[in-house]
């Protein structure tokens, strides 16, 4: 091994930015969390022990391809050589510098062979991972092959996207290569060289997958990116691709992700043993986890400059003005706070942790029903399998008051109803729906289900009794035929909104729900079963950030069909309120 010099940072007289950064980090700019710090040290130690190697030649090989041969290709950068920052230099040293002696293969080989980068949004993962395939795929060996994949195909596209976009930037690299619509390839058809490396002789190619694809098996890969693992349940769709990589003497295996909800998930088992192996718990000498993380939530909201550990490009990637703004948003909603803690701080967020306080719940404020005999109002109803509750709402404005007012009723058959509190698990709540029926929170219909034409006559009885007509009611289809058609032949099907439970449709009006119980907005008489459902409810997140709701973890047995009409009822009125109250004005 070449002479070794930590004071200088030198490597046989050649700069290491991996010594550079782990000096500057350990002087405290930038700041690092204690897991890559550990990482760290443990790399310094590993420089020194004879059991490795640490050579500069072949990161600063891809260093450099990177720096002169490829462009970024999205604004503000596009077109601009890709100059890497420490930080990157710094990884792709630690990646392609230590060896071992592979007995094996009888000679010194590339000791890391798995990587895990966790690194939060914005700091140009995918950018930097795009460029390394396409290093790989010009100064590694000939017939390569490289892989993107990811747990939907949208996401597996960009990073492929991103390694063909910096290919077309680059003269130099278009030139020799081509593209269709199976991959990219060596051997542009304009090119006159027919022989060597870079024509159709070498049969190396870069494709993409998704967990969806079928076929995984039989690919014999030397390159794999798999992008956003934090989504994936289990390893159905890594392992096959791990497995691929098996008859490969250098092979690479990235995984680049942030943060993530999936409880329980791959995430979560692959980050529990790179843990493990950071302590010094687990031997894997080939594994490197490269771990962006705050040491805790609570420097997020006390010290924006320890925002650095996740954020290794605050600054010069991403804006320290776009992050304050996100964090401001999210001391405010709980919502957006799990989203920002997960996928800018890389810090886990338990999906099923209940989504709104005590406070925000219980509002005192009361109306009397015969205020808005005779008006207009937007309705929604949960109508639930058999034996569980179901819920329906209509909800009324008053000309010049920016206030939502609710009425509500729910149904339960009177199975469930009469059912033992102790002893039988029908009714696995065990609340005293009785006596909730005496207090008139709730309708007991006889028999063993819930006859969705009984919930709709509530809807009918309100326009019988009090004059009340309903602008919209919203539904979601399921368990909803004779619910629909009674109200359908009463009122007409236009009156009819069906509302999809899902991210896209639920996102916008469960945060708008959020915020006008934040400011008292909703008046719904301090309803108990309502209070109920709310503090049972907590949020769902995807990868973009849309929510919607779920049962709090441990309270599967509770409901929050009232929490479901209180945002279809949302929904409603951001589709629809413009014109109510164009009705009562």
């Amino acid at each position: 091994m070449a002479p070794f010099n930590v004071l200088s940072c030198e490597i046989g007289g050649e700069h290491s930015y991996l010594m550079e950064y782990y000096s500057r980090c350990k002087a405290g700019e930038p700041l690092i969390g204690r897991e890559l710090e550990t990482l760290l040290d443990t790399l310094m130690e590993d420089m020194q022990d004879p059991e490795y190697r640490f050579e500069l030649t072949e990161p600063h090989k891809r260093i450099r391809f990177i720096e002169t041969k490829c462009k970024l290709f999205e604004a503000p950068f596009a077109g601009k050589p890709f100059l890497l920052e420490l930080f990157q230099k710094a990884f792709i040293e630690a990646v392609y510098g230590f060896q071992l002696y592979d007995m094996e293969w009888g000679q010194w080989v590339r000791r890391f062979q798995q990587i895990l980068l966790v690194i939060g949004r914005k700091n140009g993962k995918t950018p930097l991972l795009a460029a390394l395939a396409l290093a790989e795929f010009f100064c590694g060996e000939t017939g390569l092959k490289i892989m993107c994949a990811s747990n939907d195909y949208e996401q597996a596209d960009l990073c492929y996207q991103a390694i063909d976009s910096m290919r077309e930037e680059s003269r130099s690299l278009e030139k020799v290569t081509r593209k269709n619509i199976r991959g990219i390839y060596f051997g542009n058809p304009k090119q006159k060289k027919k022989k060597g490396k870079f024509s159709r002789q070498n049969k190396a190619q870069i494709r993409k997958m998704s967990a969806k694809s079928g076929a995984k098996e039989g690919r014999n890969l030397g390159m794999v990116i798999v992008d956003e693992v934090f989504e994936m349940k289990d390893d159905s769709t890594v392992m096959p691709l791990i497995q691929s990589l098996s008859t490969q003497k250098e092979p690479l295996y990235f995984e680049i992700t942030t943060e993530g909800f999936t409880q329980d998930g791959y995430l979560d088992n692959r980050l529990k043993y790179a843990r493990q192996v950071l302590r010094g718990e687990v031997e894997d000498n080939r594994l490197l986890p490269w771990l962006y993380t705050q040491d805790s939530e609570k420097e997020v909201w006390q010290e924006e400059k320890s925002w650095q550990k996740s954020n290794p490009g605050l600054g010069s990637i991403k804006r320290w003005g776009y992050l304050r703004s996100l964090v401001a948003k999210a001391k405010l909603s709980k919502s957006e706070r799990a989203f920002v803690l997960a996928k800018e701080f890389n810090l886990k967020q338990n999906n099923a942790q209940a989504w709104l306080e005590e406070s925000v719940i219980v509002n005192p404020a009361a109306f009397d029903l015969e205020e808005f005999r005779g008006c207009y109002y937007l309705g929604a109803a949960d109508l639930a399998e058999t034996t569980d509750l179901n819920s329906v709402k209509a909800s009324f404005l008053r000309p010049g008051d920016h206030k939502k007012y609710t009425i509500q009723m729910y149904f339960i058959p009177e199975a469930k109803a009469d059912a033992d509190l102790f002893e039988n698990d029908t009714n696995r709540e065990k609340k005293d729906y009785r006596q909730w029926e005496r207090e008139g929170l709730v309708t007991i219909l006889p028999g063993n289900e819930v006859d969705g034409e009984a919930v709709a006559q509530w809807f009918i009885d309100l326009y019988t009794q009090y004059g009340m007509t309903p602008y919209k009611i919203g539904y979601d289809n399921w368990h909803a035929k004779g619910f629909a058609k009674t109200l359908e032949e009463y009122f007409g099907k236009e009156v009819l909104e069906r509302v999809p439970m899902d991210f896209a449709a639920l996102s916008s009006p469960m945060r708008s729900l959020e915020a006008d119980l934040k400011t008292k907005g909703i008046v719904y008489n301090n309803h108990e079963i309502d209070a109920w459902c709310l503090r049972n409810t907590a949020i769902r997140t995807d990868n973009i950030g849309r929510i919607m709701p779920v049962k709090v973890q441990g309270r599967s047995s509770n409901r929050i069909d009232g929490c479901l009409t209180f945002i279809i009822c949302q929904y409603l009125h951001q589709q629809y309120g413009g014109k109510l109250r164009e009705l009562i004005e």
